[in-house]
């Protein structure tokens, strides 16, 4: 079923003012009044010679086809004045019918122009056709290759990244945090989970790389402190021992625990190694099975993350992350105002130097423009037809003289030219068929 244009609104339509007078206006105001008073010069030579020819036509009998001629020049003149003049306003003020045509017509114009342009411009075919033949994708791939031009995307995307920033409600986002992170991190069991996912590490030897780094580590400590290791073995002997048997002990002690330390480093399956995985293991099925370890992990959580706690969090995420973003996009030298440069920069490249690429963005790009056109050219034609509504009557005929008035013009000037012609011939015919007869 053809989709019919809408009706004017019965409700009254708010007039709003045309836009402010470009300098390109202005240029077209003084061209249309110095082809005015161009017209209006040629009318009143017309007159001028229509007078004096009449006055003198006696005395001299040629100047009959002189007035003749003056008298054709002004009668079309007259005439395509009135034309021109009953366009846009009515003429000498007097209200006769079909004057004033633009301003009386105004909303009929606005609904013809709308669906003329909806029809000949948005029609799909001819949407498509375009996009498809003036190659957007490469046109944009060579505009961001240039430096220049990725970096002024660029700084506009960081200044509207900024002001969306500055939007955005900091109670909103800090609220938003707040609720996810109870919904995805609080309100879920920890046990279970954790269990979960140790228990595939371990299954996997991932814990192997810990206890390496725990033995390392130690080694390297008493490497570094065997004093301090001694003092720890001296404090948890008797005191009645002389101190040459403390002294003995120490270094047992210090060199028994290297040794062990060595032996567990060196052998993967050594004893204290499987220890160590077997109770790892357990810990993680009771992570996920054993309802006291779940419920200890529960307490834990809710200490870690109780609601004030949670707020707190919340805040300072959301303000470090707003900080940290502000400060990057205000920077040009930083590394995401880099980052984003650096990315525009590759989508150019990849755009002029993969075909098959930009074939399936000006694919994507003619099918969504085809598809906008096929169900909104309605709306979008209405927009021209509802703004011309808008405008006052006066102000739109005057517009419109503005933009097509100066070609108008020569309309009374040729109908001055030919007026005379038409004037000479007729009277020159009228002659010779007299002498004739």
């Amino acid at each position: 079923m053809a989709q019919t244009r809408p009706t004017a609104s019965t409700a009254p339509t708010t007039l709003t003012a045309l836009p402010a007078e470009s300098p390109n206006d202005a240029a077209r105001r003084t061209a249309l009044t110095r082809m005015k008073r161009l017209a209006g010069g040629l009318l009143a030579l017309m007159a001028v010679i229509f007078t004096l020819s009449f006055a003198l036509q006696d005395r001299y009998p040629w100047l009959e086809y002189v007035r003749a001629a003056a008298e054709g020049g002004m009668v079309g003149a007259i005439a395509d004045w009135f034309a021109v003049t009953a366009l846009f306003r009515y003429p000498l003020g007097l209200r006769i019918p079909h004057t004033n045509i633009i301003a009386n017509r105004k909303d009929e114009i606005g609904a013809s122009l709308g669906e003329f342009i909806e029809t000949n411009f948005l029609a799909e075919s001819v949407i498509r056709g375009k996009l498809e033949s003036v190659g957007l994708s490469r046109r944009l791939g060579v505009w961001l290759v240039a430096p220049a031009n990725a970096e002024k995307l660029t700084t506009e995307l960081a200044v509207a990244g900024q002001g969306l920033l500055n939007l955005l409600g900091d109670d909103a986002i800090k609220n938003l945090i707040e609720s996810v992170a109870r919904e995805h991190l609080v309100k879920p069991e920890w046990g279970p989970s954790i269990g979960r996912v140790g228990e595939r590490l371990v299954a996997s030897g991932q814990q192997h790389a810990a206890v390496d780094l725990l033995l390392d580590r130690a080694d390297g400590w008493l490497r570094e402190h065997p004093e301090a290791f001694g003092r720890v073995v001296s404090e948890r002997l008797p005191s009645w021992l002389p101190g040459f048997v403390d002294k003995l002990v120490d270094d047992k002690a210090y060199r028994e625990v290297l040794t062990f330390i060595a032996a567990a480093r060196g052998d993967r399956r050594h004893p204290v190694r499987r220890a160590l995985d077997e109770y790892l293991s357990e810990v993680m099925h009771d992570l996920q099975y054993e309802p006291a370890m779940i419920n200890r992990i529960e307490k834990l959580k809710a200490e870690v993350l109780d609601n004030a706690k949670l707020r707190e969090f919340a805040a300072d995420t959301w303000e470090a992350v707003k900080a940290s973003l502000m400060q990057a996009l205000g920077e040009p030298t930083s590394a995401l105002r880099v980052g984003i440069r650096d990315t525009l920069q590759d989508i150019g490249t990849r755009l002029t130097t993969d075909a098959a690429l930009g074939s399936r963005i000006d694919r994507w790009l003619a099918d969504t423009a085809s598809y906008v056109v096929a169900n909104y050219r309605h709306e979008i034609a209405g927009v021209i037809t509802e703004t011309v509504e808008r405008w006052p009557a006066a102000e739109t005929a005057a517009k419109i003289e503005l933009q097509v008035g100066r070609d108008l013009q020569f309309i009374r000037i040729n109908g001055t030219v030919v007026g005379a012609l038409v004037g000479l011939v007729i009277f020159a015919l009228a002659h010779a068929v007299a002498a004739l007869f």
